[in-house]
Formats: C-alpha cells, structure tokens, sequence
C-alpha cells in the first residue's frame, strides 16, 4: 500500500511517511485488509488529510478510531456518508451544536463540509476490523497521528483543538497551549455526553477564538 497525498500535507510529512515503522505499518495494514473485512475502504483511509490541508486547517476534531459497521467510516472522524444512519456519537454532537448556535440538526450524518471549511477531522488511529473497536489500536497509526498533531502545534498559525475524551486529551502533550486553542471535555458518546460534552459550546467557543485571532470563523451549519 503507497500513501499518496496530493496537497501540502505531503511534504509536511515528507519525512515521516518514508519511515521504517511507515513501511512496516502499511505491509501491515495490506496484509489485514487481505484477511479481514476492514474500515474504511482502502481508498478513504487518508480522507481527512485529502480534504483538509495543512495550511488551511483551523480546527481540529480528534477523534479514537473508525466506526466499526458496514458502510460507516469515510476517513473523516465521527462522519458517515449519507443515507447511512447517524451514530449516537453524532447525534449528541448535533444536539450541542443546535444548543450552542442553534443549527438545525441536519438529516444525514456527513461532515465533509466541515472539513472542506479548515476542520481537519481525524481519528488517532485511521482503520479498524469490523465489529471490533480499538482493534487496530498500538500498531502504528498513532505515531503518525501524533506527527500530524505536532506539525500543527508547531506552526505559526494558531489552531483550535477539540478534545472530546480522555483519549483525546492524552494528545495536548503534543499541542503548544500557549500558542493554540484547546477545548477538552467529556466524549459525546451516549456513556459520557452529560458528563461534560453537553453545554461545553465548543462551536461557539471554537469562532470566538478564530475571530479574535483573525481567522475566518467555520460556519459550522451543515447542508441537506
């Protein structure tokens, strides 16, 4: 499997992708879409850096890993394609983004249009077995994960990070506080929404930072 990523990202990770441990995680992951049923297809893996590049990301959305049911992930993080049905995840995402700023909560569950906006919307780990969360979890994705994360820390250009857990928040030892934005709180997943996440306004709180910055708000409303 060859990554080939046709923006800035590219060289941004110029010399990451040519790393041992790359080469032996790709052969990896090769090997078990061989094997296995694994999500997303091979073609989407790399989506949130295809939609979003490093140069015009404003916000990032960490999220864990890739839904784990037919037809879900696309590379972007807690996005489904449309006309598959929302994740509880999303739709406690949607009910604080009505709360927050109002937005209608739309009928289908894509956030492309966050990402094409500056909202690099990425998993720590960018593929899973099916039916088996965190199964691809310490085999590699992570350092490359983290690189992307620390090249954003590093630039000029402040960003928002959006920390919804505590996986998640385990990344802001690779983010320059002072330089950047970080709003952490409770996953909005079923388990843990109305423990933090809910009334957290990270959209609201997200442009508020972006405007005082300089930086054109995301119009965070998602199209039917």
């Amino acid at each position: 499997m060859n990554i080939t990523l046709s923006n800035d990202w590219s060289k941004v990770l110029e010399s990451e992708l040519a790393a041992p441990y790359m080469k032996e995680l790709l052969g990896l992951i090769e090997r078990k879409y061989d094997t296995a049923t694994v999500y997303p297809g091979k073609e989407h893996i790399f989506n949130a850096l295809h939609y979003t590049p490093f140069e015009r990301t404003k916000v990032v959305i960490l999220g864990q890993d890739p839904y784990h049911g037919p037809q879900q992930a696309h590379g972007l993080s807690f996005s489904v394609q449309r006309g598959v049905k929302v994740p509880p995840s999303l739709q406690n995402i949607y009910k604080e983004l009505q709360a927050d700023i109002g937005c209608p909560i739309p009928d289908h569950g894509s956030l492309e249009g966050w990402a094409k906006q500056g909202v690099l919307l990425l998993n720590t780990v960018l593929t899973v077995e099916e039916g088996s969360p965190n199964s691809h979890r310490g085999i590699g994705w992570e350092r490359l994960t983290d690189a992307i994360i620390g090249a954003l820390s590093a630039r000029k250009q402040p960003v928002v990070f959006m920390l919804w857990g505590k996986n998640a928040e385990a990344k802001a030892a690779f983010i320059d506080a002072d330089k950047h934005h970080l709003i952490v709180s409770a996953h909005p997943s079923p388990l843990a929404a109305r423990k933090g996440f809910f009334g957290s306004r990270p959209f609201s709180r997200a442009n508020a930072f972006l405007k005082d910055a300089g930086i054109s708000p995301v119009d965070w409303s998602i199209r039917s």
